[in-house]
């Protein structure tokens, strides 16, 4: 069974070993990378996120970890760090799921794979629970969600589960939320800035570092070690970017890989859109370009069509390694254009749901948890698209 599948289907409602997490990306309203070079920031996070602090990965504390712990993990969590949160140490009260409403906020237009299947992994699994369930959906404008966010609980939600539209712009609906007594839950990316168990309730998502450091690998992997590389950075002010570029640069450096020369860094926003228009100003100015990491699927396809343009597509001429795990990528696999794409998990209905359960009416639930992901290459991408692993 894939992890996506375990994580879907090994919840219980009150374990909090049983909880497991997913994440992706998507596109950040007013980024002030978006269209320049972003090299230096790129240099900035490699030392600040790619390393560990006390022995917990950076990005972890960030989002409030401070600890692993050392409970048992059940299958398709790779990790657990505490402290343990519990909803009445900010003063909430215990939730009536049969009768209270719970709000799901989604950051982004569901334009790419991974929004709508995180989108429909929240409702189907309240539906499933009987779950009165609100939702919204901020088109990727920051105050958009915070007016989200306190729209619903206006409306009488006790709790909110939502995705961050960025890691530390949602201060005001997280101070409303915590005035209110209402319990908050953040998937996908972390809330950076805030400590454990204290602004916020448990975190829940991917190790965007990790992801990183599994794609360097895997760019080695198909270049052999040596390549004229460019990389295609998601929006700033996001973890997820930051993480994902910090993981990939110090995998590079760890394993040596001195014959993979990144010639080009630049923001595309986490669109297919800006995919393509960055590639073919790639093209332009480095014509000899021979990789690719594109820190989600939606920009690497967008790459793939500016290369398909170019003439270019093929590993056999340019080799792209990208994050998400979206049909389309694994497919491009499959189709001789893609090397491997690195699985970020949207199915995390089920574990975000129950996360909350223990949360506010049991003994409590981790800081933060981090999912397990796939990884699609030659050897598995055609099964991938035949059982429906990759979304």
């Amino acid at each position: 069974m894939s992890a996506r599948r375990i994580a879907t289907a090994c919840i219980g409602a009150a374990a909090v070993t049983s909880l497991v997490a997913a994440c992706s990306t998507g596109t950040t309203s007013g980024s002030s990378g978006s269209g320049s070079s972003s090299s230096s920031t790129a240099a900035a996070v490699e030392t600040s996120l790619g390393a560990d602090v006390g022995g917990i990965p950076a990005a972890i504390t960030a989002a409030g970890g401070t600890e692993e712990l050392t409970t048992p993990k059940p299958e398709g969590v790779s990790a657990q760090y505490g402290p343990v949160c519990k909803a009445s140490s900010l003063g909430i009260g215990k939730i009536d799921f049969k009768t209270d409403t719970i709000g799901w906020a989604q950051s982004e237009k569901e334009a790419n794979p991974f929004r709508i299947a995180s989108t429909k992994s929240q409702i189907e699994a309240a539906k499933a629970k009987g779950w009165k369930l609100l939702t919204t959906n901020a088109q990727s404008n920051v105050q958009q969600e915070n007016s989200d966010i306190k729209g619903m609980i206006d409306k009488g939600a006790k709790a909110i589960i939502f995705s961050p539209i960025n890691s530390t712009g949602l201060g005001e609906a997280i101070a409303y939320a915590k005035q209110k007594k209402v319990a908050m839950i953040p998937v996908d990316r972390n809330i950076t800035g805030v400590k454990g168990c204290e602004d916020v309730g448990p975190q829940l998502g991917s190790d965007f570092v990790e992801q990183g450091r599994r794609a360097a690998d895997a760019m080695i992997k198909a270049t052999g070690g040596k390549a004229k590389l460019a990389i295609l950075l998601g929006a700033s002010g996001v973890n997820v970017t930051d993480d994902r570029t910090a993981g990939f640069l110090d995998q590079l450096k760890k394993q040596n890989a001195t014959g993979i020369e990144v010639v080009f860094q630049q923001t595309a926003d986490f669109t297919r859109e800006k995919g393509k228009s960055v590639t073919e100003t790639l093209l332009r100015s480095h014509p000899d370009v021979t990789a690719i990491y594109a820190e989600n699927d939606e920009m690497g396809l967008g790459a793939l069509a500016a290369l398909d343009d170019a003439g270019k597509s093929g590993t056999d001429k340019v080799h792209i390694v990208s994050i998400d795990g979206t049909k389309g990528a694994v497919q491009a696999i499959v189709d001789g254009n893609f090397d491997a794409v690195i699985e970020s998990n949207p199915a995390y209905g089920p574990s975000a749901q129950a996360a909350l359960e223990a949360y506010v009416n049991g003994d409590g639930a981790p800081a933060v948890t981090i999912t397990t992901d796939n990884q699609y290459d030659k050897s598995n991408a055609a099964q991938a698209i035949a059982d429906g692993t990759a979304y």
